[in-house]
């Protein structure tokens, strides 16, 4: 399965809790429940938006981990969803990045706010 089209399926909550399922990982699948509980989010919920926060947030190192572990792996769907789980997960679990004068762009002297 090309990588697009794993996407576009975890996009849908319903594949995405069985692509959770199927990883076996008991570990990893009540991590996803205690964030998505967060979160007010299904196991299915959050899978679904984790891969779409992977793929419009991550960095470049963070894919260039990606292809180096899809291109050594025996199941690169499962090591896909691995990786996009666990990014979104310590995501999650990051304290938020202050910001200075209320202002979310974090710069303190946005001029919407002068």
């Amino acid at each position: 399965m090309q990588l697009g089209a794993l996407l576009t399926r975890l996009s849908d909550e319903n594949d995405a809790a069985v692509a959770l399922d199927a990883l076996g990982d008991v570990v990893l699948l009540a991590q996803i429940q205690e964030m998505g509980e967060q979160h007010d989010e299904t196991p299915g919920e959050y899978v679904a938006n984790a891969s779409r926060r992977y793929a419009a947030q991550a960095g470049d190192e963070d894919w260039l981990a990606l292809m180096t572990a899809i291109e050594r792996a025996d199941d690169p769907a499962r090591v896909v969803l691995g990786k996009m789980l666990r990014w979104a997960l310590a995501s999650d679990a990051a304290p938020a990045p202050a910001t200075s004068g209320g202002c979310s762009c974090g710069s303190g002297g946005c001029d919407d706010h002068r």
